[in-house]
């Protein structure tokens, strides 16, 4: 006899323009006196509730600690009813089925060809000296550290000549240059990122800002008892975003050699995109004000004004830290809602030949761009509302490829992967090219603790009969490692991907609960860009091979038993 459950409730309810209607969905509830499963639809939306989307899990979130039969339910339920997917709240009609995400985050409206998957860490590293060396007015650089090794000095070297540059111009230059860094990485060892930017610093000091992220849970007796590398495991500056002026790379990867020569990543660059520029140039600078500012003698100091994330009370920090990214992001929403009523309304969509000959009027975009943040200790949780959404919501006949070179995902996305509908083709780091094989000391263990997780997470598959729905591949290249991270979602009936998320989020506990993350939904109609997607998911999963039961017989896959044993009690720190 199955256990009762509490009440599970998703909901996704839009509003259907100036009618006001709303969209219903049912979902599927357990019922506790005819112990079975039946398909209610979900009331109205309350008064109280938010506007557009509200993703609610009522005190219940698809545990492992329950009954199995969970997992199956949607599996064995009939198809959810399809609402048709709302339109825009500007438009009479329809644009696309992922215009919910707009209720949470400000929605970007681009046209493909602006928008360029990049595949290699050395067109990474080229693209971002050549941006670095035209910029004009701003480069604004995010990331967990930045290396010291010659290849990170030509990147600071860029930015030197960039800035004296702006100094000999006839014309006054405004250019100016910001990069938010996480503290205790960015501190690590007597030469780091730290002194690899003092220089600019000293000679820039108008010019230049260094901000040093820490998070709020490394204080007190923690934070002087934990030695370095150590205390990176409570909480990091985990965003990796690269602009030049109105342009946006963003990545997974960090500013550090390897990542621009032999450690596989994933890049989109977003070229003359002005509003997407400003709202990540802001979203910066929103952290940045909440960090550590480094000064020209090596010393930190706090914004004026601000609390102290590790001296102050923390939940004044941690609030005030959520005052100031939540209003760039609700700012940025109603900007471009404002846009796109300017842009787009009065007269009807112009077509790209008559956009171009009106010039004060753009084409209707094919592509649309929605910024993910996730910032737990602040209690912003965007990223993880939007990714559960999407895989709760993804049809029977869809197929989700999943990748990260850390695979530990959060029990909600393994609850998700095994309990929802379409394919899963999960790809992951093998042994040997994850960034921490032949690491020394106890981070020598971290590809067995992967090892060990993959093994447990392989056999829950099998357990429970999905085999055929969710494959495991190992990444393995000789000489790479691999780091790239993200999804690609095909649609039923489809063989291409209409929507990808990139950016820093590794699916994990860390990515969710612990670090500062970002990264973009990007949703196309475009036929070329939809290739470009393809291309590169087939380029990642080319290099891989399946996991079976035999892959863990081999030598290199022989997991201690302390490691087994310890790995339960650290997962969530890695």
């Amino acid at each position: 006899m199955a256990q009762p459950y509490d009440s599970l409730e998703l909901r996704a309810l839009d509003r259907m323009g100036a009618q006001g209607v709303l969209a219903q969905f049912s979902v599927p509830l357990f019922d506790q006196h005819h112990q079975s499963w039946a398909w209610r639809a979900l009331p109205p939306k309350s008064p109280s509730e938010p506007e557009g989307v509200c993703v609610r899990l009522h005190s219940f979130v698809l545990s492992s600690a329950r009954s199995p039969w969970l997992l199956l339910a949607p599996l064995l339920s009939p198809g959810v009813p399809q609402a048709p997917s709302p339109p825009c709240c500007l438009c009479p009609e329809a644009v696309h089925r992922f215009q919910w995400v707009r209720s949470l985050v400000p929605e970007f409206g681009v046209c493909s060809a602006h928008v360029k998957v990049l595949s290699a860490p050395a067109e990474f590293f080229e693209l971002m000296k050549g941006q670095i060396k035209t910029a004009r007015r701003r480069v604004v650089m995010a990331s967990l550290y930045l290396g010291t090794g010659p290849l990170e000095q030509e990147l600071v070297d860029c930015l030197e000549s960039a800035l004296e540059k702006s100094l000999r111009a006839s014309l006054p230059s405004d250019l100016r240059v910001s990069i938010l860094l996480d503290f205790t990485r960015g501190s690590r060892g007597r030469k780091n990122s730290r002194t690899m930017l003092l220089p600019l610093l000293r000679r820039f000091p108008e010019q230049v800002r260094v901000s040093l992220f820490h998070t709020p849970n490394l204080r007190g007796l923690l934070r002087l008892l934990l030695p370095e590398r150590f205390n990176e495991t409570i909480g990091l500056q985990h965003i990796k975003v690269y602009l030049f002026d109105n342009s946006v790379l963003l990545s997974g990867a960090n500013l550090s050699d390897s990542y621009f020569t032999n450690r596989q990543d994933r890049y989109v660059f977003l070229q003359d995109c002005p509003e997407i520029a400003d709202f990540f140039t802001e979203l910066v600078d929103a952290v940045g004000d909440v960090s550590l500012q480094l000064q020209g003698d090596d010393t930190v100091h706090v914004v004026e004004g601000m609390v102290h994330p590790y001296k102050g009370d923390r939940a004044a920090y941690c609030e005030a830290a959520n005052k100031r990214v939540m209003d760039v992001i609700h700012s940025a929403r109603t900007r471009q809602q404002l846009l796109h009523a300017q842009t787009f309304h009065g007269d009807s969509l112009l077509t790209q030949g008559d956009a171009a000959a009106a010039g004060d009027r753009r084409p209707a975009p094919d592509t649309w761009i929605y910024p993910l943040i996730q910032m737990k200790p602040f209690k912003i949780q965007i990223d993880e509302v939007v990714t559960e959404t999407l895989l709760t919501e993804a049809e029977r006949g869809a197929r989700v490829c999943l990748t990260t070179g850390y695979f530990n995902l959060t029990q909600a996305y393994m609850d998700l992967v095994l309990g929802t509908r379409p394919e899963y083709h999960i790809l992951l780091a093998s042994p040997e090219v994850n960034g921490f094989f032949g690491a020394k000391g106890v981070a020598g263990a971290i590809p067995a603790a992967y090892v060990h997780i993959e093994r447990q997470f392989f056999h829950q598959v099998h357990s429970l009969g999905q085999q055929e729905r969710v494959r495991l591949q190992e990444y393995w290249r000789p000489g790479w490692t691999f780091h790239a991270k993200g999804l690609w979602l095909y649609l039923a009936g489809s063989s291409l991907p209409c929507l990808t998320l990139i950016g820093s989020p590794n699916f994990g506990y860390r990515s969710v609960h612990r670090d500062l993350e970002a990264q973009i939904a990007i949703v196309t109609e475009s036929p070329t860009l939809q290739q470009q997607l393809h291309q590169e998911q087939e380029q990642l999963y080319l290099s891989s091979g399946v996991v079976s039961a035999a892959t863990f017989e081999q030598p290199s896959r022989q997991v201690k038993l302390w490691v087994k044993m310890v790995t339960p009690l650290i997962k969530n720190f890695f």
